[in-house]
């Protein structure tokens, strides 16, 4: 056999070997995935319960805040995310759960959300128009803006409507601080959401 026939095995084994050593692609950076942080909220007193059934819907929301991305708006009007961390679910989906939390914590109150078919009185719908951190003098600040309108649902008659818009400072720029702003914040909101619930249906009848 000629030295020609030996090399040209050798060649091509270099070769594929190569080619396989530049197609590896680096190990994809880790999301960390964040749950919405709650704090322990005193009960409701007693006759400050919503006495009517209520739907809470999921509220509406831009894409980008439609999503599980962690919204951030660093300087002026550009909005972006924290890289590498997402939320356990969508925005909108994680802020109607923690308002339906709300109104439990107050007692044996009869509230469900969109995907039931579960007779209510009430419906609360809205648009979150806010759920991000945002840079102020250098340091982060979670805001969360809410425009509620409050129906009744017999016949979709808009009963009230308000925004709701909560700002809360993180104690440090790490991420982990943040969600825990976020979790203080919505907090916030739905102690505020529940007590203009419940002033409005005191408005209404019990039918």
């Amino acid at each position: 056999m000629s030295r020609l026939a030996l090399f040209r095995p050798l060649a091509l084994a270099s070769l594929l070997g190569t080619l396989a050593a530049c197609t590896l692609l680096p190990e994809a950076e880790p999301i960390r995935v964040y749950l919405l942080p709650t704090a322990d909220s005193p009960a409701v007193q007693p006759g400050e319960r919503l006495q009517q059934a209520l739907r809470i819907h999921t509220p509406h929301a831009s894409r980008i805040l439609a999503g599980p991305r962690i919204a951030v708006v660093p300087a002026g009007n550009q909005i972006s995310s924290y890289q590498g961390a997402r939320w356990s679910d969508a925005a909108p989906t994680l802020l109607r759960d923690r308002l339906i939390e709300h109104f439990r914590q107050s007692g044996p109150v009869k509230v469900s959300n969109e995907d039931s078919n579960l007779f209510a009185e009430l419906e609360l719908l809205s648009e979150l128009r806010a759920f991000q951190s945002e840079y102020i003098d250098g340091q982060p600040q979670v805001l969360v803006r809410l425009d509620a309108q409050l129906a009744s649902a017999p016949d979709q008659r808009i009963l009230a409507s308000r925004r709701f818009e909560i700002r809360q400072p993180s104690a440090s720029p790490q991420l982990e601080s943040v969600v825990a702003a976020f979790g203080q914040a919505t907090d916030e909101l739905g102690r505020q959401l529940q007590d203009w619930t419940i002033e409005v249906a005191k408005r209404r009848p019990v039918q």
